[in-house]
């Protein structure tokens, strides 16, 4: 009896300790979803995962425990026969040994083991929440599939729900023979002994009537697999294949009929209580869909359809080509031609000057360790990464590179990471650090636009509020209105200090609510410390992934939230996608682990979140999305329209990477629409590979501003160069545009079969093969130096392509990269020279007065008339003696000239002419 007091004792802690956590739980969420403005997003929630739990639990135990006290009441009154088993004569079944008392308590036993087993299975069904919402508030797709014609929004929404619910019918009634079958076994109706097994005829009869019901959902079940038909893949055909439509879809409705036959009989099989009805529709149904589920239609797709493959196969490979560019939005993408010409000159370059300046030369690595030995002040701030944006700055359209400067506590030494110092003093980052893309000091840094602490802005928009209390690296939480000004930024040798004034955060002032979160963050100090005050505020969930999932789990995040300057404040912006597994004939995309697969995917919503007090706005970019029109039913007062978006914010809105990336994978094969071309692969594509410390990597997509083929202005872009499959040369480039009125829309620019483009490896293999350029590097790494080579960049203008890639040393002992020199490629000549300015000016033999506003804030030299003569005739000297060992006589001879006319023009300045003794 001790024993047993203790372990009801211990039984009562743990249910009362779970409890509590879920209470506390609850209670936390309802004041932060409150507090943060969504509580009907909290309350729609926990009503659909309460109510399906109910349900669920109710109908689960419902059912288990009818299937116990059922076995319970008939094995009382049970005949004491039994049957024969496989031709093995076995006796009746062995009397119970089991004392009376457990008998007495077995129903006892039976319910608890029903309600702990329906617990657990709502518990596991309380996921499906999105699902139940989603099927019940659904909007139509407008459009049919091709094989059933039923609107495809039946398939995002309401075969996922059967498909659950058919999964829980199926553990149901497998649990019920289960609790059904302990019972009998209890009872003594289900025997063992010494290699004979015996059961009476009232376990049979009951197991057959369980096993009619199993088939019955079975059947449904082979329904249901009629629609995952479009789903399959072949390795040929993604969906619904020849073999599935003519061997499949009739197997499935044999099987559907096989199933029906089998429950007929097992609920026959009530009247004769034979184990031979049973096993015959098991039999039939396993044997069955063996036969003609898996090896009917190997066969026939081995010795019928693949010889003649292609022409079978045809119009499914246009339905799956046709809806895999729907589901990943690729049938909107224009493809226009690009003539790929030789000819651009300095005038052209100038017609297009915003393409020109806008060139990016800093790649992210680099920038970082400069901005982090330049920038971050103090070892407790840190910059996560770098976002590109686009600014209109001293009245010219500027693209630039921009960090947040925050503050991350687990940095502190380790005698000052005291509790007060992590969550009540050090509570918050300050400011950010911008940069152009081209531009850099005489030095080799860049030329910021916004740095120091306070921000000082040096051409750059003003910050008013520089604070970020809410931002990526934000994983604690922190305590502001404290009885102790917060750390603000340091001065000197001194500290200024400030106190939270904004909304941002929960009261948590109050007895009740310190100990609430006490209990909630595992933390007495909360409790305990003198520093909270009645008007204390909390701060928790503060990352911007983890704050926009807590509120809208159903989206799927991009990996990286971008910083923008609006109105002197500082804003996160977080592009989220609607995504879904259940798009007919469509191919799934399935991204790096941690990343859940997909075969839809829309980027239907856009996430601003206050960098200081943490305001979450969703907006609906994209109102014709049937996911986010339903969640839009789902929850009313949760989405924006797009409009209602601040002017100044929309103007920093911008395709997002992860959606471009995934896209250009799946268009690497599905631009190919003729089916004979996409079953040949004959046009595959690939993304280009350029080296990185001495690996070769594919090209990411990256942002630049351009004017694009045909349109009057340049614009901001993300783009991604194409190259064929095995092959280095280009062969086209695609475009999004992020400006509106285009924004979202995308351009696949091709190329002429017929000429050769260099493709960035190729470029690379070029300049490796440049000897004057591949010495100068090998000299640099020889004299305590290490050469960082930067990012090729493609750059289309007009209707040609120039190559731009940044040079960056790093001395030994040292930590700051310096952008020292410029690669240019156009055509047949490469180029490395200290500017940007001077890479043009050598590339089109060219004053570097052409190009006044490119590359640098100071020049190393005096732009003067003779330095850039002398380096016009170096440069073509260098490229003399390029054409020389190349043994390319008539390129030599040419550079020659040119040399002999720029040392021609360099006589004739006014400076060196000799007097005239005559005046």
């Amino acid at each position: 009896m001790q024993w047993r007091g203790i372990a009801v004792a211990a039984i009562a802690i743990v249910v009362c300790l779970t409890l509590s956590g879920i209470i506390v739980d609850f209670l936390v969420d309802w004041i932060w979803f409150s507090a943060i403005g969504y509580p009907e997003v909290f309350w729609t929630v926990l009503q659909a995962r309460i109510s399906l739990f109910l349900v669920v639990f109710a109908v689960t135990t419902i059912v288990l425990w009818w299937n116990g006290w059922l076995a319970f009441r008939l094995s009382r009154r049970g005949t004491g026969s039994s049957i024969e088993i496989a031709g093995i004569t076995v006796g009746p079944p062995q009397s119970s040994q089991v004392p009376e008392v457990v008998h007495r308590r077995l129903l006892l036993l039976v319910a608890g083991a029903s309600a702990t087993a329906g617990a657990l299975v709502a518990a596991g069904e309380m996921t499906n929440w999105n699902v139940l919402l989603r099927f019940l508030y659904q909007v139509p797709y407008g459009q049919s599939d091709p094989i059933f014609g039923k609107d495809i929004g039946f398939y995002l929404f309401s075969l996922p729900a059967y498909v659950a619910l058919k999964d829980w019918m199926l553990l149901t009634v497998s649990l019920g023979c289960i609790v059904a079958a302990g019972v009998y076994w209890v009872r003594g109706e289900i025997g063992f002994n010494i290699g004979r097994w015996s059961l009476s005829r009232t376990v049979v009869a009951h197991g057959s009537v369980l096993l009619g019901i199993l088939f019955s959902v079975w059947a449904w079940s082979y329904g249901l697999d009629r629609y995952l038909l479009l789903y399959g893949d072949n390795g040929v055909v993604v969906g619904a294949s020849y073999t599935d439509i003519h061997v499949e879809l009739p197997v499935l409705w044999v099987l559907i009929g096989l199933a029906v036959v089998a429950a007929l009989l097992s609920w026959a099989n009530l009247w004769v209580r034979t184990y031979r009805l049973p096993a015959a529709a098991v039999m039939l149904v396993l044997g069955g869909a063996f036969v003609m589920a898996e090896v009917f239609p190997v066969l026939f797709e081995r010795l019928f359809v693949r010889p003649n493959e292609l022409e079978l196969e045809k119009p499914y490979l246009e339905q799956n080509i046709a809806l895999t560019r729907q589901a990943y939005g690729l049938h909107r993408i224009i493809a226009k031609p690009f003539p790929v010409e030789q000819n651009l000159t300095v005038d052209s370059l100038r017609a297009n000057q915003a393409t020109i300046d806008n060139i990016r030369l800093w790649d992210e690595q680099p920038l970082m360790a400069t901005y982090a030995q330049l920038q971050e002040i103090r070892t407790y701030y840190k910059f996560r990464d770098v976002d590109v944006d686009r600014y209109w700055l001293g009245g010219a359209y500027q693209q630039v590179m921009l960090s947040a400067r925050e503050l991350k506590s687990a940095l502190l030494p380790p005698d000052a990471q005291t509790w007060v110092n992590q969550h009540v003093l050090f509570t918050h980052g300050t400011g950010v650090v911008m940069s152009s893309v081209t531009r850099k000091s005489a030095e080799g840094l860049p030329v910021f636009y916004l740095q120091d602490i306070p921000p000082l802005a040096t051409g750059g928009p003003p910050v008013h509020e520089p604070r970020i209390y809410y931002g990526e690296l934000t994983d604690t939480y922190v305590i502001v209105r404290g009885s102790t000004p917060e750390f603000d930024y340091p001065k000197g040798k001194d500290n200024v200090y400030a106190r939270y004034t904004g909304r941002g955060g929960i009261a948590v002032g109050g007895g009740a609510r310190r100990s609430l979160f006490a209990w909630y963050f595992n933390d007495p100090n909360i409790l305990l410390s003198s520093y909270i005050t009645g008007d204390s505020r909390i701060m928790f969930r503060r990352s911007i992934r983890e704050r926009v999932h807590t509120i809208a789990p159903f989206l799927h995040l991009d990996r990286n939230p971008y910083l923008v300057v609006s109105d002197g404040r500082l804003v996160w912006v977080q592009d989220a996608y609607t995504t879904s597994t259940y798009f007919p004939y469509s191919l799934a995309y399935v991204p790096p682990l941690p990343d859940r697969g997909l075969n839809y995917i829309r980027n239907s919503v856009k996430v601003v979140v206050d960098a200081y007090d943490g305001s979450v706005d969703f907006y609906l970019t994209d109102p014709e999305d049937p996911i986010a029109a339903t969640y839009r039913r789902i929850f009313p007062g949760l989405f924006k329209l797009f409009a209602a978006m601040p002017q100044e914010m929309q103007r920093h809105i911008r395709y997002p990477e992860d959606l471009f990336f995934i896209q250009a994978q799946i268009y690497r094969t599905y631009h190919m629409a003729a089916p004979e071309v996409f079953y040949n692969r004959e046009d595959l594509w690939q993304f280009p590979r350029q080296p990185t410390d001495g690996n070769a990597a594919r090209m990411a997509p990256y942002y630049m501003i351009m004017r694009l083929p045909g349109e009057p202005q340049a614009e901001s872009i993300l783009m991604l160069p194409m190259v064929p499959s095995q092959r280095e040369n280009m062969i086209a480039w695609l475009a999004a545009r992020c400006d509106p009125p285009h924004y979202g829309e995308l351009i696949v620019y091709e190329f002429p079969k017929d000429k050769l483009v260099y493709g960035p490896f190729q470029i690379e293999a070029r300049i490796n093969q440049n000897t004057a350029i591949s010495q100068q590097l090998s000299l640099w790494n020889q004299l305590g130096s290490r050469v960082i080579r930067g990012n090729l960049h493609v750059i289309p203008i007009e209707n040609s392509i120039l190559y731009v890639s940044p040079l960056y040393l790093r001395a030994a002992t040292g930590q700051i990269p310096e952008l020292k020199r410029v690669i240019a490629a156009y055509g047949d000549q490469v180029v490395m020279e200290e500017t940007l300015a001077r890479a043009l000016a050598a590339l089109f033999m060219a004053p570097v007065q052409s190009f006044p506003h490119v590359g640098s804030s100071a020049e190393a030299l005096p732009a003067t008339p003779e330095v850039n003569q002398t380096r016009d005739a170096l440069g073509h000297y260098n490229q003399a003696m390029e054409r020389l060992r190349a043994g390319d006589w008539q390129g030599f001879g040419a550079e020659m000239d040119k040399l002999r006319m720029t040392l021609e023009r360099s006589s004739d300045r006014p400076g060196d002419r000799q007097p005239d003794p005559k005046r």
